[in-house]
């Protein structure tokens, strides 16, 4: 109960000290550019691209090219061997562990600056939630949220593992006796096994905050309802706040409170190894980016980002609706680092954004250029005009057809399948025309045929998953593909 009273003016003066820095977002950008500049001129990356020249973001752009991990794979590897100043001063207290696609597996450091900033955004989250709503009774009972194993490895004496394991060691004392599942339970590698034992802590709790990518946490609410031919909401009438983060929740919705039994709030997050970027602020779609967390931003309009000479933007030169690529500069080190996602702002003063999909995550077969935000739009406006509900879906362009206009092949997943599949691709297809010029030139135009569905058995992606060892903790699948890796493997998963 104490908890809960105190909470309430703690958040209140949080609110208060975040609306204020989110008011003057050039100004905090440029005193964080500042001193990460500062911070950093005397390590080898500093040196090799002249710290102590750059005065301004404009000579840091003449110095500090773009780059992924693969360009930044030579000072990534000195500083895994455990060499000092190399990105950051000193060296870093963790590595956050992620699977790269070209890099293989990717080791990015979190240091002493900048690992209580995730913490700090997580709990800001929460803060911001109590203080609109005036009501902080999720704090009275337990909390979880499904995420990767706390068991970390080391390597040259520098603790590594999945960033969501990381932060388990963080969890404020004042909240670890609300917090389930167990430390032992919680480092299960086999994800089936886990969830198990996940819902044999859980069942009997008075569980009021549930957390994670909401693929697996719908699985964990599949396997209570299996075992107690109850919904979530009888089973946990408490239960009333949902925060996740990674992917777009509206697809997952109706699902959500199909297996609930009701709407609950819900609070998006934005976390990456790279840094905490956004979390949602208010009750709107969109969230708050984190521009006093060690981070200064830029952005990259994504339809010049492959272009020799792309425009670089800081914070006040962003507009709304421009699909722009998000590039970080952080107090871990990272310089000119392309996470790989695209963003959107939504509102400027303060800074809201949507994240609307992966660069590298989008069809352009034909040069409709396609991205996960138009897929996913154009899917839950369908299944709002159907009776329809979806557990898990990608796309994939189908190209080399005989005698056929070629077309995207959208596998679907369906929990309910509509009675009228083919009015309900309309429909998709239509959405999509709307938000896509290029793509409805291309149908008009005849070069492609209206988009065609594959659905996918009950437990296929689940299968599929399994199947390329990602099933559970962060993994998650790509809502599209610009070629047909994932939808040749699909293919023995179909109904």
């Amino acid at each position: 109960m104490i908890k809960s009273i105190l909470a309430k003016p703690y958040a209140y003066r949080i609110a208060k000290r975040i609306q204020k820095w989110a008011s003057n977002p050039e100004e905090i950008q440029e005193k964080v550019f500042k001193k990460l500049i500062s911070e950093a001129k005397n390590t080898a990356f500093g040196k090799d691209h002249h710290f102590d020249k750059i005065k301004s973001y404009k000579d840091f752009k003449k110095q500090v090219p773009i780059r992924d991990y693969e360009g930044l794979k030579n000072y990534a590897d000195r500083v895994v061997a455990g060499e000092p100043n190399v990105l950051w001063k000193g060296k870093p207290i963790y590595f956050g562990k992620t699977s790269g696609t070209t890099s293989g597996t990717k080791y990015i450091p979190l240091t002493k600056e900048s690992m209580p900033e995730h913490i700090r955004a997580a709990r800001n989250a929460l803060l911001m939630y109590i203080n609109r709503k005036k009501n902080a009774d999720f704090v009275k009972g337990k909390m979880i949220f499904l995420q990767g194993s706390p068991a970390l490895e080391e390597k040259n004496g520098i603790k590594i593992g999945r960033l969501s394991g990381i932060s388990a060691h963080f969890v404020p004392k004042y909240l670890q006796k609300n917090r389930l599942p167990s430390y032992d339970t919680n480092c299960i590698d086999d994800w089936e096994f886990k969830v198990e034992k996940v819902i044999d802590e859980t069942i009997d709790e008075d569980m009021r905050l549930i957390g994670g990518i909401p693929s697996w946490v719908q699985m964990y609410f599949e396997r209570i309802v299996e075992r107690t031919g109850k919904k979530i909401g009888e089973v946990f009438p408490n239960f009333n706040l949902f925060v996740y983060g990674g992917v777009n929740y509206e697809p997952y919705r109706k699902k959500f409170e199909e297996l609930i039994g009701r709407s609950v709030d819900s609070i998006e997050l934005y976390p990456a190894s790279e840094g905490f970027i956004a979390y949602q602020d208010t009750d709107e779609i969109g969230m708050l980016l984190n521009l006093k967390a060690g981070i200064f931003y830029e952005f990259i309009p994504a339809d010049e980002f492959y272009d020799d000479n792309p425009t670089r933007l800081s914070i006040g030169d962003v507009k709304l609706g421009v699909n722009y690529v998000i590039i970080l500069n952080t107090n871990a080190g990272l310089w000119g680092y392309n996470i790989g996602d695209t963003i959107e702002f939504i509102s400027l003063k303060p800074h809201r954004i949507l994240v609307t999909g992966r660069i590298k995550h989008f069809i352009s077969a034909f040069g409709e250029h396609v991205i996960g935000k138009e897929v996913e739009r154009a899917m839950e406006a369908a299944t709002k005009n159907f009776k329809a509900s979806v557990t898990e879906f990608t796309v994939a362009p189908k190209v080399s057809i005989e005698n056929e206009l070629p077309y995207h092949e959208w596998f679907v997943e369906f929990q309910e399948t509509p009675k009228d599949l083919e009015t309900f691709a309309q429909e998709i297809d239509k959405s999509l025309q709307q938000q896509n010029s290029y793509y409805f030139d291309l149908i008009s135009g005849k070069i492609l045929q209206p988009l065609k569905i594959t659905i996918v058995k009950k437990g296929g992606f689940k299968g599929y998953m399994k199947s390329q060892g990602k099933l559970g903790g962060q993994n998650k699948i790509p809502r599209l593909s610009n070629d047909r890796k994932i939808a040749d493997i699909l293919n023995d998963f179909k109904l």
